[in-house]
């Protein structure tokens, strides 16, 4: 059985204790969910396990071939090749075995009398034999096809972070490692994607380490969950509905521990109080005791609970709302002829295609991006409060106190009393410790947190959120979803997190490219479940189409015996027309390839018109091969 075992892990970042003396087995066929809060050190423990870095202790025990694939949160690619050829520099054995075998086999094609050419190409397909690599080329492209990724000719330079972050998932999945480590994988995925992967890694034969927000996805892939906690971590068998039930009751545990301790040490301060001297060993003994007492009491890890129940400004009925709007990016169309209410008290989810332009529409309801077209119309009492996913770079050399303090010197609560910026970032998941120290000293985690409790310090009344649930753990989305529970206020949300949406939206609007929007009153989990069985029900009756055009196909061909006049003349005709097609589409790869890639435009009108070409050698290629059966 192939394992890995740490024994007695520890690690530092500067003077922050990451983790301490951390003991875990990976077994095969493990399925585990790591959890913690931003900034305790699970993408350091991830870059530990897959050797991407040193722990100042400790050691990790493992067979010589042991084998790790890891995702990064953000994929390490070549910006200057295409998708196939990042995807297949990687360094695991699948990848370098299809390389030495493509690189043999060309010099065993210009040398075939060459004996050592001879014996390296024999070697190259003994090892492509060995690791079942032969498909490993259409196993990539199937792959990518199910991650939206469709043009394989890219340079990486050319995509989106969420689009690189998807090549970088299919560099992984194809390797079949013994153990799988994936740090947020569902980012950026939409919900076929997140639904595939997870049919993916559940017929996945190594073991899979997991990081992710994403909840459902927790749910239908980890049989147990590990927490990062205070350096520490707990183990939690099942799925993450189990964890929650099982958290609960270890905490409840920890509750009465503590509370026995309290008592204990209350106690013993009395003693202490009392004016007692190290006059004796036993004496000693006793102060020491106490010394410790009073350590562990201090450093306990307990669940701490934030309660934000912030003040805000009325908010009249009309919000926002859009006249006959239109807005076009390039040559993108987004939303044409839309006429939206947006009401006091509404919560809303954005959801759909990605490049659809769910963020652009929100810039706009923020007046940062302008209609091409119509009205924008914004409620007197509107007071914004808008949480972006590309936020603003926060001032590293800030002190994380002094950020807040730049907003406000303390706000309100819903009752009328005041909190301090001290109050509000411990309620936040900032001990007292971590006010003074600078801001780059956070982890990205928790630098979100921050620029979020910024938002919320402002004390808006309608709620801007784009894709919050990117890079922010589990504990801080449940406090956002509980403030938001609360919120008197509007709440638009763009997000394909699917436990979020259904906690926080009870409206969708569906963008589904070409400014098609669609809308759905109720949860997500419902408005997916009537996808489904339409989805089915279409292919019910497509299955049922097909099988009837195949019986009456089967029984024209067997009829049919040789080629009419006509159709001799359209097949010679056919072969002309294909090399045509195939020449001008080698004409158009060839410009694309000459133009600036900022010049989108330019590219997006030439990858229509190749579209367009692959369709028609298609569709003649198909009639070409009917008709050869009878030449």
């Amino acid at each position: 059985m192939q394992t890995l075992r740490v024994e007695n892990l520890s690690k530092t970042y500067g003077e922050k204790e990451l983790f301490s003396e951390l003991n875990l087995l990976i077994n095969e066929h493990d399925r585990i969910g790591l959890i913690g809060v931003n900034g305790t050190g699970k993408s350091s423990l991830l870059n530990v396990l897959a050797g991407c870095d040193q722990a100042d202790q400790g050691e990790l025990i493992k067979p010589n071939d042991y084998r790790i694939a890891y995702l990064r949160q953000q994929p390490q690619l070549n910006p200057t090749v295409s998708i196939m050829e990042a995807i297949f520099s990687g360094a695991a054995p699948i990848f370098k075995a299809t390389q030495e075998y493509e690189q043999a086999a060309a010099l065993y094609g210009a040398h075939p009398s060459d004996k050592r050419v001879e014996q390296r190409y024999l070697r190259a397909e003994t090892k492509m034999n060995q690791l079942d690599a032969w498909d490993a080329e259409s196993q990539v492209k199937t792959i990518l096809t199910q991650l939206q990724i469709n043009d394989l000719k890219q340079k990486i330079s050319e995509l989106s972070g969420g689009q690189e972050k998807r090549v970088g998932l299919a560099q992984v999945l194809i390797q079949d490692p013994d153990l799988l480590i994936l740090d947020e994988p569902t980012n950026q995925l939409d919900f076929s994607s997140i639904s595939w992967l997870e049919e993916y890694l559940n017929s996945f034969k190594g073991a899979l380490l997991v990081v992710t927000h994403d909840r459902y996805f927790l749910d239908r892939v980890a049989k147990k969950i590990i927490e990062l906690d205070h350096s520490h971590l707990y183990s939690y068998p099942g799925n993450y509905h189990d964890y929650v039930r099982q958290k609960a009751d270890r905490l409840e545990n920890e509750v009465e521990a503590q509370h026995k301790q309290n008592k204990l040490y209350q106690k013993e301060l009395a003693w202490m109080q009392h004016g007692a001297k190290a006059r004796s060993t036993k004496q000693q003994a006793r102060i020491n005791r106490f010394e410790n007492l009073k350590e562990n009491l201090a450093t306990k890890s307990t669940e701490e609970q934030v309660n934000l129940e912030l003040g805000q400004q009325r908010l009249g009925k009309k919000v926002i709302e859009l006249k006959k709007a239109k807005l076009v990016i390039g040559s993108h169309l987004i939303i044409d002829q839309l006429d939206l209410l947006i009401q006091a008290g509404q919560r809303i989810g954005i959801t759909g295609k990605n490049g659809a332009g769910k963020s652009s529409f929100l810039n706009v309801l923020a007046g940062k991006m302008p209609l091409s077209a119509g009205k924008l119309i914004i409620g007197p009492t509107v007071k914004l409060g808008y949480y972006q996913q590309q936020f603003e770079k926060l001032p590293q050399d800030l002190r994380v106190i002094d950020y807040l303090k730049k907003v406000a010197q303390q706000v309100k609560d819903q009752a009328g009393n005041i909190l301090s910026v001290t109050q509000l970032l411990e309620q936040f998941l900032f001990p007292r410790y971590m006010h003074g120290i600078l801001i780059r000293k956070l982890s990205g985690g928790e630098q979100r947190r921050l620029y979020l409790l910024k938002i919320l310090m402002q004390q808006p009344n309608v709620l801007l959120l784009d894709e919050p649930t990117n890079d922010l753990d589990i504990q801080t989305l449940t406090i956002l979803e509980d403030y938001l529970a609360d919120f008197q206020g509007t709440v638009i949300t763009v997000s394909h997190d699917r436990y979020f949406l259904d906690k926080v939206a009870q409206k969708l609007l569906l963008f589904e490219g070409n400014a098609k929007i669609g809308t759905f009153d109720g949860k997500l989990t419902d408005y997916l479940q009537q996808r489904q069985k339409k989805v089915e029900k279409v292919n019910d009756k497509g299955s049922k189409l097909v099988d009837e055009k195949n019986l009456k196909e089967n029984k024209k061909t067997a009829e049919k015996t040789k080629l009419t006049y006509a159709e001799k003349i359209e097949f010679k005709q056919l072969e002309t027309k294909i090399d045509q097609l195939e020449k001008q589409k080698t004409g158009l790869s060839q410009q694309m390839t000459k133009i600036s890639a900022s010049d989108y435009n330019k590219l997006a009108e030439l990858q229509q018109n190749l579209d367009q070409l692959d369709q028609e050698i298609e569709q003649k290629m198909t009639r070409w091969e009917e008709l050869s059966l009878y030449a």
